[in-house]
């Protein structure tokens, strides 16, 4: 009895473990659906192919190793899950896609959790997935490469439901890229020495909340999408712009932070055009709400231009930037709401009655800065008798002053920080 027993737990055992002998793809072809394989310490050279539900998890020094070539690990099923695994060197094809890890667009219910992926082309390559979670991953790109020559660290085209959170991601070519997907949350990811920290293209219905853009060639650049909610973002030390909303609409920017963007210079030390550190840039957006963000130390404020009207902004605190406001549009605009505009750390009004309102309105810009934003060479008369005397006029007989920002209601002090009242769901 006693050695039948023996035989029977011996037998058990060894169709659970992991012959030495054995390669790991032959491992993870005879594993049963469901079943979890360890890998062990060690350098596997290997292209898996996850065709089954199975959960993956790494030993301690485990590494899956592509040689270069290919994707390391390709997942085409429902329930996959890998987790703690050191996977590298994928192959550097953009037109095939290699990646760290591919989910192919039949998968369902993927968790990529706890790895680091280095030295691949895309990180995290999901095609066409849903409900798929990539959560607290490193993520290096090949710095070997132009950064033109690169994949994104995460990938997404035509996925839903998806969520993007507590991820490392540098050296790529944009951190996170959001392409035709719906439904998804990108939440606490922080993203660094890319060009785009995070990019939209063509998504709805996308929470992107408590995310850190850092050293970035641009923070966030959001882009023909609609009713996206981005709340509680920062973006500090980015070159171009902290936030771009290019034809977006619909939308919710909230509670956002926006520190030291301080423009791209060319080998004299001059500003280039185009890229002079703008914490805000809207273009061409309409329908939004703009509130209770912060604007700070950087070239511009906030510019917006190219038809974008009918946003509403209130709440918003600009501060210490060398141009607070640049707007060129011939069209009037009110920037408060309920009697609540935004805090200008350079607004010389005061509030008589006591109530934290301006009794004066802020208007950030005159004629004579149009005429210099639209005119560039103009600036050699800045000290000229003529431009002091225009700015006097337009000061004295307001009916000159030509369409601009107005806020009614300034705030005399910074309000609190925002609170959002929903956390990103899980």
């Amino acid at each position: 009895m006693f050695r039948f027993l023996a035989a029977l737990a011996l037998a058990l055992l060894l169709a659970a473990s992991v012959h030495a002998q054995d390669s790991l793809e032959q491992i993870v072809a005879a594993a049963t659906p469901g079943a979890t394989v360890r890998v062990p310490a060690g350098v596997h050279v290997v292209h898996l192919r996850l065709d089954k539900p199975i959960t993956l998890v790494g030993e301690s020094g485990a590494i899956l190793d592509g040689g270069d070539v290919g994707d390391v690990v390709r997942i085409g099923a429902a329930q996959v899950a890998v987790r703690g695994l050191t996977i590298r060197h994928s192959g550097t094809d953009l037109t095939a896609m290699n990646a760290g890890i591919f989910v192919e667009r039949q998968a369902r219910d993927v968790t990529l959790e706890g790895n680091r992926i280095e030295e691949s082309l895309f990180g995290v390559y999901l095609d066409g997935a849903a409900n798929v979670r990539v959560a607290r991953n490193v993520i290096r790109g090949m710095r070997s490469l132009r950064v033109a020559d690169r994949g994104d660290g995460i990938h997404m085209w035509n996925d839903t439901g998806c969520t993007i959170e507590g991820n490392d991601v540098a050296d790529s070519r944009d951190g996170i890229y959001v392409y035709v997907s719906p439904h998804n949350t990108i939440a606490r990811n922080v993203v660094h020495g890319v060009r785009y920290g995070i990019h939209y293209m063509y998504s709805q219905h996308n929470l992107l909340q408590d995310n850190v853009s850092r050293g970035n060639l641009a923070g966030y650049a959001l882009m023909s999408s609609d009713h996206l909610q981005v709340i509680g973002n920062t973006a500090e030390d980015d070159d171009s712009y902290g936030f771009l909303l290019n034809y977006i609409s619909h939308s919710e920017i909230a509670g956002n932070q926006v520190r030291r963007i301080n423009g791209q210079r060319d080998t004299r030390g001059g500003l280039i055009d185009g890229t002079e550190g703008k914490g805000l840039f809207v273009y061409l957006s309409q329908f939004n709400t703009i509130h209770d963000n912060l604007a700070a130390d950087s070239q511009i404020g906030i510019h917006m231009t190219a038809g974008s009207e009918n946003n509403r902004l209130w709440g918003n605190r600009f501060v210490d930037n060398r141009i607070q406001v640049k707007y060129v549009q011939n069209l009037a605009q009110e920037w408060s709401a309920n009697r609540r505009g935004n805090f200008w750390s350079d607004y010389l009004g005061w509030d008589l009655d006591a109530d934290g309102i301006g009794d004066v309105p802020f208007r950030p810009n005159d004629g004579v800065d149009v005429l210099l934003w639209k005119y560039p060479s103009a600036r050699n008369l800045m000290s000229s008798p003529a431009v002091l005397l225009l700015r006097y006029v337009q000061r004295a007989f307001p009916v000159f002053t030509p369409p601009s920002v107005q806020d009614s209601h300034p705030l005399m002090q910074a309000p609190a920080s925002f609170r959002p009242d929903h956390e990103p769901r899980d």
